[in-house]
């Protein structure tokens, strides 16, 4: 029987609900999505999408990191965008996170996102 371990990284932000930020099976770890909450002061940053995506996949990165991981370990992401019309400038940022083979992705618009974010990132990595 595979072990799940619960992940709760020091450098990310706070859940904003009844949920952990990442939970590891075997050799594949499930991060929630990360919503662009600055870590010093749980406060949604300002500015357009492009900040909002910065941030979200800064928090991803947190989580990666605490345990020993890089984008390049991520097989699978969803992005959800409150406004779909946000796409390219999202994919602008995205893409400078993941380097050589892309991960699959599914990008989806939404009706609303938790403080009302623009933007939410999830994904999903091997080790």
């Amino acid at each position: 029987m595979l072990t799940k371990t619960i992940i709760k990284p020091a450098k990310s932000p706070a859940a904003v609900g009844p949920y952990n930020h990442a939970v590891r099976v075997g050799n594949l770890l499930f991060c929630s999505g990360q919503i662009p909450i600055d870590p010093r002061d749980g406060n949604l940053v300002q500015g357009g999408i492009q900040a909002q995506t910065e941030r979200a996949l800064l928090n991803v990165k947190a989580i990666l990191e605490d345990q020993g991981l890089t984008f390049a370990n991520v097989v699978k992401t969803t992005v959800f965008l409150a406004n779909l019309a946000d796409f390219v400038p999202m994919n602008d940022v995205y893409a400078k996170y993941f380097t050589g083979d892309f991960p699959a992705r599914s990008t989806v618009q939404v009706a609303g996102l938790p403080k009302g974010a623009g933007v939410e990132i999830e994904v999903v990595a091997h080790f």
